[in-house]
């Protein structure tokens, strides 16, 4: 299952906690944990299943962990966790020094390393996200990663923000991927990653020329993504953004067989696409949802929505639901 979604209040709550110790224990990297709300723990998580890698969503008020050399010694699956706080705080000690984490922070932990741990978090909205891999997935040397284990790392600017949108992203559109979207949605992830930390540490260039290509595809692919709504985006603002010739965009872009002309457009109408199929925006005119996704010309847009999808924007909105999954199959 790509998207699981789990939440203690399944069961009554003086045995809300050990369901979530059990379930996490399975998911996520084994620790000993405890709570100040150890009587009545209510937390949700939503885990992205993207291979061997794991993208979490937690929603919880007070944990601590620790993971003791028994634990390494018992089990260890010799991976990365990145820790990313979304709100609240928290705090982790390794090799007996303590550092203070704060809401749009990242820290990573290594499953062969013992810590302790301590979350603060908000309840009733998503507190913090983790991402685990193997640490042989990741394109980084280890000495380089190590340099920054239990290290806040800033998700508020440069490439940590662009790492961190990208998980926050993955979260909020979770339901809209397909199991053929896993083997994209896990590069992506683990190359923003490696060139967020790379950059932490200085160390781009230990990456290796085919890891910065993907980081710099992936930096293009959530610029886009961001810039959709802008009728003015072009290939030349996109290329420009990231300071490389408009020839290189169109050599990254070939790559995957097309064009930035042609990739932007997809995009757009593929966010117009799941507006129409949004039953909240049920009410907006079609046109409105074209423009805002920068379709300024309706019969343009109705033009290229059916030859894209093979029927046109209006009659694509009254199909039932499994038609319209089947349609979006036959088309790619």
């Amino acid at each position: 299952m790509l998207v699981t979604d789990f939440n203690t209040e399944v069961v009554s709550a003086p045995e809300r906690f050990a369901l979530w110790e059990e379930t996490t224990n399975r998911s996520h990297i084994r620790n000993r944990q405890r709570s100040k709300n150890h009587e009545d723990f209510r937390a949700r998580m939503r885990l992205l299943n993207l291979g061997e890698v794991h993208v979490s969503a937690l929603s919880l008020p007070h944990l601590e962990l620790v993971r003791t050399a028994k634990l390494v010694q018992q089990s260890d699956p010799e991976m990365y966790q990145i820790n990313y706080f979304l709100d609240g705080g928290g705090a982790v000690c390794l090799d007996g020094s303590s550092t203070a984490l704060r809401a749009g922070d990242l820290m990573v932990v290594d499953s062969s390393r013992p810590y302790r741990g301590d979350v603060r978090a908000v309840p009733d909205r998503w507190s913090h996200m983790t991402v685990q891999c193997p640490r042989s997935l990741l394109p980084l040397p280890e000495k380089t990663v190590r340099r920054l284990l239990a290290v806040p790392i800033s998700g508020r600017s440069g490439m940590g923000a662009l790492f961190t949108r990208w998980l926050t992203d993955l979260n909020t559109r979770a339901g809209e991927f397909t199991p053929a979207d896993i083997p994209t949605l896990a590069s992506v992830t683990l190359d923003l990653l490696a060139s967020a930390l790379a950059r932490c540490v200085e160390a781009d260039a230990e990456l290796s020329p085919d890891a910065r290509r993907r980081a710099l595809r992936a930096q293009i692919n959530a610029f886009v993504e961001q810039h959709l709504a802008d009728p003015d985006l072009t290939p030349r603002t996109i290329a420009d953004a990231h300071h490389i010739s408009l020839r290189h965009l169109q050599q990254l872009l070939a790559e995957d067989d097309t064009s930035p002309a042609a990739w932007i457009r997809h995009r757009r109408l593929e966010r117009c696409r799941l507006d129409l199929t949004n039953p909240r925006l049920r009410a907006r005119p079609v046109q409105a949802i074209a423009e805002r996704w920068g379709f300024t010309n309706a019969t343009h847009f109705s033009r290229l929505f059916r030859a894209t999808y093979g029927i046109p924007p209006r009659d694509y909105r009254n199909l039932p639901h499994t038609a319209r999954a089947d349609r979006r199959r036959a088309c790619g």
